[in-house]
């Protein structure tokens, strides 16, 4: 019994999606720093190269800077030249931010997704809490973390320092170069050096990504009892489940007895309707023993067709809103009525028997117990109650 409770608090489930919409919802979602630097260094390693293939006239619009302060000896207000000094900044703050912020958004959506949740930025004690900081920072996660930026650290200065080590002699003779010649001998092996770096990054960015990913699924894992509950909020319990279906058979069973019980209609001695929603026809020989007994009953469709079908066996139809109603919902077809109903039915038959007979008397008040006056869904009518 022990083992059996064990295994279903290990969280060995792959979480469901149900899981990871909520894990969405409160700002959670697989993320790589690893990825961020990758992405960064290659935009700007775009934007050198874009300042470089421009450098004239980039030089050329900060000289118009300090062109515009000299200005100033002219009788030119300061402000002028400051606007402008001001203007040409911010172009260039943009012109290197807006890239950069675009690449970290794309790189977002591709490790995992853009989440907006105030949830994930509420006010937290634990995040000033020194005891879960330590709690934080010496666990397996901060472990992963330090040996991952040491190995980082170790593998591109590694790198470096090879690829360096086989141009020692091209470096050693960059001194004796003119400067010209220098720059020239360094971008022959430097840009490959950098490619390889690049390279380094994207492996490692790559490994770190699969690492959060995998952490993060890892920490939304659910044991059994997690998938139990979770099924009974989505689907419900077995028990409310087992009972609508129940019902649902209930309510398909009532429409085939009812729709079959039309074949019935032209045997009733009278039928009650509401005027057109609900018809119950009834069926009572004078003097017989017993109460009257439902032939057929239906509502919308049903009981129109009864409606119709007692029109053409030029069968009594009784109009009464709540009696209909009352039959409706406390009757069987082919079985009597509830003996509730008694009294007021027979007030309904005896006015119908001698309509029938052309006597011309006021139709009766008939009056209902107060527990059998129904709205049109079933609900006891509380304003009649």
């Amino acid at each position: 019994m022990s083992d059996q409770q064990n295994s279903s608090q290990e969280k060995t489930e792959q979480p469901t999606q149900r899981k990871l919409d909520k894990a969405r919802d409160e700002g959670k979602s697989v993320t790589s720093k690893e990825m961020y630097v990758f992405s960064s260094i290659i935009m700007m390693l775009a934007l050198f190269y874009f300042i470089a293939m421009n450098h004239q006239q980039i030089i050329a619009s900060w000289k118009n800077i300090f062109f515009s302060l000299d200005s100033v000896r002219d009788g030119i207000s300061p402000l002028v030249a400051l606007n402008e000094a001001i203007q040409k900044i911010l172009i260039f703050i943009l012109l290197i931010g807006i890239p950069i912020l675009i690449v970290t958004i794309f790189t977002q959506l591709f490790v995992g997704g853009i989440t907006f949740s105030f949830k994930a930025i509420a006010w937290k004690n634990s995040k000033f809490n020194p005891i879960e900081w330590l709690k934080r920072t010496f666990s397996i996660k901060g472990g992963v973390e330090l040996a991952k930026s040491i190995l980082k650290v170790v593998l591109l200065f590694g790198i470096g320092f090879y690829f360096l080590y086989n141009e020692t002699t091209k470096l050693v003779q960059l001194s004796t170069e003119t400067f010209e010649h220098a720059v020239s001998t360094s971008a022959s092996f430097f840009p490959l050096l950098i490619l390889i770096l690049i390279i380094a990054l994207l492996i490692i960015g790559i490994l770190d990504w699969s690492w959060q990913k995998y952490s993060f699924i890892k920490s939304l894992r659910m044991n059994r009892q997690d998938l139990k509950d979770e099924s009974k909020e989505t689907e419900g319990s077995p028990e409310v489940k087992a009972k609508i279906r129940r019902l649902q058979y209930e309510t398909v069973r009532k429409a085939v007895k009812q729709a079959e019980s039309l074949e019935n209609v032209s045997d009733a001695s009278a039928i009650i309707v509401n005027p057109t929603h609900f018809a119950v026809a009834l069926k009572y020989d004078v003097g017989s023993i017993g109460a009257p007994k439902v032939l057929a009953m239906g509502r919308g469709n049903i009981a129109e067709k009864i409606i119709e079908k007692g029109k053409d066996a030029d069968i009594s139809i009784y109009r009464h809103k709540f009696l209909a109603r009352a039959l409706y919902f406390t009757s069987d077809i082919g079985e009597e009525i509830s003996d509730k109903l008694y009294t007021a039915v027979a007030i309904a038959l005896a006015y119908i028997y001698k309509i029938n007979k052309g006597e011309d008397i006021i139709e009766p008040d008939i009056q209902l117990p107060k527990e059998l006056i129904f709205n049109e869904d079933g609900t006891i009518n509380e304003k009649k109650s």
